[in-house]
């Protein structure tokens, strides 16, 4: 079967999602019968399209060499937006992996809405459109009966929604607890150690793991929007940020740690969402963590949650995640259940 895939993002996760779809190409055609071919791509330079399918190794040579899609070779359009570049791709799947907009969702929530009115099944790894818009995007896909697959939202190759929605499916979660932002784990992890605050988000902006602005990760809003995709995606609950309370690391002192390991206990950033009078009470917040706990042993550069249901008991699970393979890998799972 033929898959037409038309990718606008080509950032970090984006270049590694094709450089996936051309290097596990034979692997999924033999094993699922799925033909995936790029048909049309955008970035902010402007996109190209083919029905015949665009050279992936081009693409990828023209991002390493500092260009655009706009400038692929006979096909390169730098006046189309990626929104044009989705209306006139006629693709099977949209795969969404522009940089996350917390303040409307641009240009993310306009391309997926594109998408959708043209029955165009969605694979996404952006946090922005679904926070912001996560009800009326999901009511649009059923109204035009296409599917959004979102797993790579949350703690990027971890299957977090997979579990949630999926697997425990039949049963009521009772509880979700996560470590779902590596960067703040990493932070926390130093400062255990010894370093200061100030010198362990320095290390961690200079390996990569922190961004040049660290406010969305330290002050806890990147694990916030995550917990918001797991409350409305496995929570079967309509939530949006509003409904949080939110507290970041800036908080954690030196003190705080000292006294969490005499009392043989981990400071954590912790996404949580539990259930108290039949109500569900959903925070992000450092937290104190005995040492049995199964959060308190993920360590820097590991994300983890962990569920408790009434039938499935407790669900632990936790990734290593150092590079953006991973994420990028979580969005093929997504483009090969869609057909699945």
């Amino acid at each position: 079967m033929r898959v037409r895939l038309a990718v606008v993002g080509l950032g970090n996760v984006g270049r590694r999602f094709l450089e996936l779809v051309q290097s596990k190409h034979a692997l999924i055609q033999e094993r699922f019968d799925l033909d995936l071919v790029v048909t049309a791509a955008g970035d902010t330079s402007g996109g190209a399209e083919y029905f015949k399918g665009l050279d992936i190794a081009t693409l990828l040579e023209l991002k390493r060499s500092g260009k655009g899609a706009a400038a692929y070779p006979q096909l390169g359009r730098g006046e189309a937006s990626m929104v044009e570049i989705v209306r006139s791709s006629e693709a099977d799947v949209l795969v969404e992996n522009t940089l996350t907009n917390l303040t409307d969702g641009e240009p993310g929530i306009s391309t997926m809405r594109e998408a959708l009115l043209r029955k165009m099944h969605i694979a996404t790894a952006n946090k922005g459109p679904l926070v912001l818009a996560y009800q009326e995007l999901f009511k649009l896909a059923e109204k035009q009966q296409v599917k959004i697959l979102h797993s790579a939202t949350v703690a990027g190759g971890l299957p977090v929604v997979n579990i949630g929605r999926r697997d425990l499916s039949a049963g009521e979660i009772t509880k979700f607890e996560g470590i779902v932002n590596g960067t703040t784990n990493h932070i926390l992890d130093a400062m255990a150690r010894g370093e200061a605050y100030e010198t362990a988000l320095k290390h961690a902006q200079e390996i990569g793991i922190a961004e040049a602005d660290p406010t969305l990760d330290v002050d806890g809003w990147d694990a916030a929007n995550k917990l918001v995709i797991v409350a409305n995606a496995c929570l079967w609950r309509a939530t949006t940020l509003k409904d949080l309370t939110v507290i970041g690391i800036r908080t954690v002192t030196p003190q705080d740690l000292d006294d969490a390991r005499v009392n043989n206990q981990v400071i954590k950033l912790v996404a949580r969402a539990e259930k108290v009078g039949g109500e569900w009470n959903l925070t992000v917040k450092p937290e104190r963590l005995d040492m049995s706990h199964p959060l308190a042993g993920v360590g820097g550069g590991y994300m983890a949650v962990l569920y408790e249901s009434d039938i499935n008991g407790q669900i632990f699970a936790r990734i290593k995640e150092d590079n953006p393979y991973p994420t990028a890998a979580a969005v093929l799972r997504d483009v090969i259940n869609i057909f699945r």
